[in-house]
């Protein structure tokens, strides 16, 4: 498995990793068996960064996790995050408090089975904690050797800025693909110049860069992607029509158009590991196989012509989400 370093204090991880968010009832109905093999396998292929959060299904990913690695933590790169809140009525929150820190990091480490973490995140950024004092309680925590390395989510430039200035950060994860490039503008160049690594989740565009999702009746019934705003009716339909060059590359070189949205993905720097996610052993195989496909210069033109920054139609998230990026 090929390699790559976050930030500067030598974290190295596989050039690619697995994202775990899939695994929970968020895009249809999860097989826990299935999920916890596709763990095994991304582990077997070298891909074994894997990263959870405890809001996903309210901790149940983070125990699954915790099942899946139980014997064979020693083989696992671990990342998970906290302060993004899901409460029992459905709505949702944040939270950066110091004293909440802590006792998110305890917990997680229960469901987690483990007692050190090699990357914690900052899941949302809280307005109304400084985030000096979040990174702080961070801090703490790396001191009592309960985290090895520390990171952010979605955060804004002033606020990486802030919390860099506190401790270093190893990385910044953010959605970033072929359909989501806003981070090139600031954010992207704000973490190379502190040298700080970027993860980026979603580096499939939610799926729909595997060019099979181009109708609603390609998803499940209570998958949430029917109501973000690029899956819905009016919105999707020129989406689609975004994937005529990817499919087009990816004939070219004899793959799958998710494969070629992923060496896109690769291809922006060393300091770039992605984290896509899945609950099917056979796409770690899939995504894995990535990282052999070397775009050419034509490809990476015509990639870039038919995707610029900007060209997706509807929001990454629903409105009450998008409040929650980039503070």
């Amino acid at each position: 498995m090929k390699t790559r370093t976050l930030g500067k204090d030598g974290f190295v991880v596989p050039a690619m990793g697995l994202g775990c968010m899939t695994m929970t009832p968020i895009y249809g109905p999860p097989d826990d068996e299935r999920s916890i093999a596709t763990i095994h396998r991304a582990i077997e292929l070298g891909a074994n960064f894997i990263d959870t959060s405890d809001m996903y299904a309210s901790g149940k990913n983070e125990e699954l996790v915790g099942r899946a690695i139980a014997d064979r933590r020693d083989k696992v790169i671990l990342a998970t995050k906290f302060g993004n809140l899901r409460f029992p009525d459905g709505s949702t929150g944040v939270c950066g408090k110091p004293e909440y820190v802590i006792e998110a990091c305890e917990k997680s480490m229960q469901r987690l089975g483990t007692d050190v973490f090699d990357l914690y995140y900052v899941h949302r950024i809280d307005p109304d904690v400084p985030i000096e004092d979040t990174v702080g309680a961070m801090v703490r925590l790396k001191e009592q050797g309960k985290i090895r390395h520390l990171g952010l989510s979605e955060a804004g430039v002033q606020t990486i800025r802030r919390a860099h200035a506190v401790h270093p950060m190893a990385a910044l994860q953010t959605e970033y693909s072929l359909w989501s490039r806003d981070v090139e503008a600031e954010i992207l160049p704000t973490c190379r110049e502190l040298g700080i690594g970027f993860v980026p989740y979603s580096p499939l565009g939610r799926g729909f860069l595997t060019a099979t999702i181009k109708s609603l009746d390609d998803l499940a019934e209570k998958d949430r992607r029917r109501d973000m705003p690029r899956f819905q009716d009016g919105n999707r339909e020129d989406n689609v029509r975004l994937l005529a060059t990817l499919e087009a590359v990816a004939e070219k070189h004899g793959c799958t158009a998710a494969q070629v949205a992923l060496a896109w993905v690769l291809a922006q720097g060393e300091d770039v590991v992605p984290i896509p996610g899945t609950k099917r052993p056979e796409r770690v195989d899939e995504n894995v196989a990535a990282l052999d496909i070397a775009l050419d210069a034509d490809d990476m033109s015509r990639l870039e012509e038919t995707f610029p920054p900007g060209v997706a139609k509807g929001t990454r998230y629903p409105a009450g989400g998008m409040k929650r990026v980039g503070l």
